[in-house]
């Protein structure tokens, strides 16, 4: 079958190639891919893996095949999906049962493959930070995937939400998302901050410890700056800093996610989509920051 494979030689270590068909196992179901969604976390691990490896987390698409034990969705459903393992860039993928959700019929297939990674993981981390009502909570990189989803999120969760981003171009449209406060970095922002879900680690991180009041948390979800934080020099009141990972077993959140989607409470922003032959493309827009919200290719 055809998939996204890598190729050390290859412009962005990624192309399109062939992959050995899947095998599923009898509590999985197969699915034909329609639709990828691309996340910094699968793009950078491809390039540590081996020349042929399959990556990719989130995909949606048909059920080719149910499960054999006669558990989950039917041939012919469609369905989002996201494994552990990876695989999700290929034409057809094995998917545990509790790993993919049936997309109702009023909802795009392509914006539901961004719900997985990106939706879940916003979701779980405000859900892990306790209740929201009122409290301060600042959300950094907010333009990106993640940092959309969980502006909306906090926001129907009563929080004050300040959405922190690299430029004022960046910052367009958070405020119809639900921020009350869009800034540039650290700019105007002031203490004391309830909770923070933070995107960019480094230096910024380090000054963000600085604004959290008594019992203040960040969840530290990504590191895009790709600088290190020393903590060294901050010391004093009690604050929590958590290293979040989204964790196994997400079709009953992508379910909920989705309710929140056809209930016009949730907006998945796709900010770049195009065929799956364009990944080097896509991948240099997502690496460079050009892409507001997710980018989503399509399986043609």
């Amino acid at each position: 079958m055809r998939a996204l494979v890598v190729d050390p030689d290859a412009e962005g270590k990624l192309r399109l190639g062939e992959a050995p068909e899947p095998a599923p196992r009898g509590d999985q179901v197969l699915v034909t891919v329609q639709h990828l969604a691309l996340n910094f976390g699968d793009l950078n691990g491809a390039r540590a893996r081996p020349a042929g490896f399959v990556p990719g987390w989130d995909a949606s698409g048909i059920v080719l095949r149910a499960a054999a034990d006669g558990r989950g969705p039917a041939v012919g459903d469609r369905v989002v999906t996201t494994m552990g393992t990876q695989g999700g860039w290929a034409e057809r993928r094995a998917v545990d049962l509790d790993e993919l959700a049936v997309v109702p019929a009023d909802l795009d297939l392509g914006e539901a493959a961004t719900l997985p990674v990106a939706g879940v993981t916003a979701l779980r981390a405000l859900r892990r930070s306790g209740a929201l009502l009122g409290r301060r909570v600042l959300i950094t990189s907010a333009a990106g995937g993640v940092g959309r989803f969980a502006v909306q999120l906090a926001a129907l969760a009563g929080a004050h939400v300040i959405a922190s981003v690299g430029s004022l171009q960046r910052g367009e449209g958070l405020r119809e998302l639900g921020a009350d406060e869009v800034v540039v970095d650290l700019e105007g922002v002031t203490a004391p901050i309830d909770v923070v879900l933070d995107n960019v680690g480094g230096p910024q991180l380090v000054a963000i410890w600085g604004l959290l009041g008594e019992g203040g948390l960040v969840q530290c979800i990504g590191g895009t700056s790709q600088q290190e934080a020393s903590f060294r020099s901050l010391v004093g009141m009690q604050r929590s800093l958590n290293a979040f990972t989204k964790g196994p077993r997400s079709g009953s959140d992508i379910e909920y996610l989705m309710r929140l989607m056809q209930d016009g409470q949730l907006k998945v922003d796709i900010g770049w989509r195009g065929s799956w032959t364009r990944i080097t493309e896509a991948a240099d827009a997502l690496f460079g920051r050009r892409v507001s919200g997710k980018a989503v290719l399509d399986v043609d």
